[in-house]
């Protein structure tokens, strides 16, 4: 049997139709902002959460792509990059041993990476995902609308937190 291509359009048609109708509010997506909250004394060079890159300075990082609506079973991939020794003294940029000491000084970063659940949003909109450092490269996220030195804020643990000698496994 011989199909004409109007035929197979108007296949393909009824395909699209099918699937957009299948489509919910469940699975529509949004963009938003990432931030890191850093709870060490270590600096956070760089995040990644689900791919999407963010600067570990503290402020906030456009995009990335999230539920408008929560789902059990959510995940955050997080990746990033620690400079151990935020403070070192390095020669000024335009000197000839700048280099040298730079590459050095960056041989002592670690990078580290961690899944953690997205814990539950009320309502259809998130504000945000800020990702919490803590000592032992733990890392935990929220997506509450609370600044972090709101009283109601979800994660109430203090900031400038010195490394254990000896981590909890």
């Amino acid at each position: 049997m011989k199909i004409t291509w109007v035929r197979w359009l108007l296949g393909v048609f009824v395909l699209v139709l099918v699937l957009v109708g299948c489509s919910t509010a469940d699975n529509e997506m949004a963009g938003g902002n990432i931030q890191a909250v850093n709870h060490t004394l270590s600096n956070i060079n760089w995040l990644s959460v689900n791919g999407y890159r963010a600067d570990g300075g503290g402020g906030r990082s456009c995009c990335i792509i999230m539920p408008t609506k929560w789902r059990p079973g959510l995940k955050a991939n997080i990746e990033w990059e620690l400079d151990p020794e935020p403070h070192a003294k390095l020669p000024s940029v335009t000197s000839i041993e700048f280099r040298d000491a730079y590459a050095k000084h960056s041989a002592n970063y670690r990078r580290y990476a961690a899944v953690v659940d997205i814990p539950e949003w009320p309502g259809t909109e998130s504000c945000d995902l800020k990702v919490h450092f803590f000592t032992c490269n733990q890392v935990e996220v929220t997506t509450s609308c609370w600044a972090p030195s709101s009283p109601n804020y979800p994660i109430r643990v203090p900031m400038g937190m010195k490394e254990p000698s000896v981590c909890p496994k």
